[in-house]
């Protein structure tokens, strides 16, 4: 336990001081978005490091490289925003929680990063931020998100939030399914324990959202949800010796 005290103690302070750098310097930053970007890449994979987090990626192949596309994620575990920061082989701009921008420093930093906003509790809110979301798309920029909204309370994954697909059939673009594998076992929620070891993350195909329409989102939330659940399960299996768990 006091390793992962000290682990969070250095953690907090590595955040804090790049997103206080990011905050003072990033006026002065020629490309604007994208040289922010390099640092919070920097800050997962450091953070990573000092934890002894390694990462496996497979699919690196399905990452589109001449358009935009929106990457959705299972989410086991803090350490996923780490993780996919670090190994995402494209530039992507975060969809976040509005609470994530009251956090000082960091917030302020967020919001350099070009992270949209979302109140999840204010419909019209929310439909203003996917507006925004599929602005930035528009512009060529792609996005990320966790689509069951928070971290899983026991290890399944969660229920997809409607919201980001509305924004994906908007925007026309392709989706990029994402699991992650083990980030449970290195941080589970509601825990500051951190336990050193080995994450896979699958990043599969292309789905083109453009094939669907607002009438028939479900058909495309259920598609990418099964994927990811189908490629986290089978990801646990290969690494571990116990049985498959009920989806």
């Amino acid at each position: 336990m006091i390793h992962s005290a000290l682990l969070v103690t250095v953690g907090v302070f590595v955040t804090a001081f790049i997103a206080g750098f990011i905050v003072i310097m990033s006026p002065f930053f020629s490309k604007g978005e994208n040289t922010i970007f390099k640092l919070a890449n920097f800050w997962a994979r450091i953070l990573l490091f000092i934890s002894n987090i390694k990462v496996e990626v497979i699919g690196r192949e399905n990452v589109l490289v001449d358009r935009p596309q929106i990457f959705m994620v299972n989410h086991q575990s803090n350490f996923d925003i780490f993780i996919v920061q670090a190994y995402i082989p494209s530039q992507f701009r975060w969809i976040a929680k509005k609470e994530l921008f009251t956090i000082p420093i960091f917030g302020p930093a967020m919001r350099r990063l070009g992270t949209v906003e979302i109140d999840r509790q204010n419909r019209v809110s929310a439909i203003k931020s996917l507006d925004e979301a599929a602005q930035k798309i528009r512009e060529g920029k792609s996005v990320i998100t966790f689509p069951e909204g928070t971290r899983s309370r026991n290890g399944r994954i969660r229920p997809f939030k409607k919201g980001i697909f509305y924004l994906a059939i908007k925007s026309g673009v392709p989706i990029i399914p994402v699991s992650i594998i083990g980030s449970r076992k290195i941080m589970p929620r509601r825990s500051l324990k951190i336990h050193p070891g080995k994450i896979t993350m699958i990043i599969d195909k292309p789905i083109e959202a453009k094939d669907y329409s607002i009438e028939t989102r479900d058909e495309l939330i259920t598609k990418v949800r099964d994927i990811i659940v189908e490629n986290f399960y089978d990801g646990k299996i290969a690494s571990e010796s116990g049985g498959k768990e009920s989806r």
